[in-house]
């Protein structure tokens, strides 16, 4: 066990070896500064002697002028270019910077998605999540799935997943080659996510679960300080799709809070449901919060109008 008084000497010394280290640094550039400025007039001299040697040679030779020039013009052309598109870069770096736009990246790459997935992961840990989704089977349910992880890991999960009998269901179907066979493999990736759900709150996570009834445009999943956006577009796999992740910032221009507040608006919406996942019944509550009505969960095949009607509790 090391003594008090030993530790204290042990403290001192490195403190002093530490700014040994700094003093002999800046006496290293200082030297460094100094020797290259006493040197600057003969390297100079030198250089201008030796290219007036050379120019004695060249001077007269008209292919040598000829060709100087051109490549004079290119390195300009190609400089002005350079400046240019920096220049642009800057501005489009800008106005991502005020958006509060960190990363855009295709669908196509394997890197950007692994990338995606594990800075999901590090930022939903014991972190509150909130997300919009289509059926969800690719997003969680999966265990490849980029909230897989997150969910089994977070402090509070609120989703809104699309309702399979609902009309969003059929025209997002109608979009697909087959419409029957989407529309029935929404009504069983849903199943499974419920599913899935379930088994989180069963072991005492805090998640809550709202189907809504339109038309799906959007991906979007929030964590922490950090919104992730992929588009549903009209007869495209969303996996096609690419991915943008903004981060929250001081500046009122910035989307973050713009996505964030159309998540609130949409999870306050009296008029989409909850999922009670105990009782497996969709619960109506007013902008109070208190329960109205309810009804059981009941998915149809294909085709079939829903006929559920949900009943006030008295």
């Amino acid at each position: 066990m090391i003594k008090p008084g030993l530790t204290s000497i042990l403290g001192r010394a490195a403190r002093l070896l530490k700014g040994s280290r700094h003093i002999a640094y800046h006496i290293a550039v200082i030297a460094f500064s100094a020797a290259f400025a006493f040197s600057l007039p003969y390297t100079a001299g030198l250089v201008a002697e030796k290219f007036l040697a050379l120019w004695s040679f060249v001077g007269d030779d008209n292919v040598f002028v000829l060709s100087s020039e051109i490549g004079s013009a290119i390195l300009l052309i190609l400089f002005v270019n350079h400046a240019r598109r920096n220049w642009r870069d800057r501005r489009i770096s800008r106005m991502a910077a005020t958006s509060g736009l960190v990363l855009a990246t295709p669908a196509t790459g394997f890197i950007s998605r692994r990338k995606i997935r594990k800075m999901k992961e590090r930022q939903g840990f014991a972190r509150d999540v909130k997300l919009i989704a289509s059926t969800g089977f690719r997003t969680f349910v999966d265990p490849k799935g980029p909230m897989n992880q997150v969910l089994q890991n977070c402090r509070e999960a609120k989703i809104m997943l699309l309702h399979p009998d609902s009309p969003g269901a059929e025209a997002r179907a109608k979009s697909m080659l087959d419409a029957d066979v989407a529309l029935h493999r929404f009504t069983e990736q849903i199943r499974a996510s419920i599913d899935f759900l379930r088994d989180l709150k069963s072991k005492q996570h805090d998640v809550r679960l709202k189907l809504y009834n339109d038309v799906p445009f959007i991906r979007l999943i929030i964590l922490g300080d950090y919104l992730w956006i992929q588009n549903y577009h009209r007869g495209m796999d969303s996996q096609q799709m690419a991915r943008y992740v903004f981060k929250y910032n001081q500046d009122p221009s910035g989307l973050f809070i713009s996505f964030h507040q159309y998540f609130v608006s949409r999870w306050d919406d009296g008029s989409i449901p909850e999922y009670d996942l105990d009782t497996d019944e969709l619960v109506w509550h007013d902008s109070a919060g208190n329960e109205m009505s309810r009804e059981k969960f009941v998915t149809h095949p294909p085709g079939e109008a829903s006929q559920c009607q949900h009943f006030t509790v008295a």
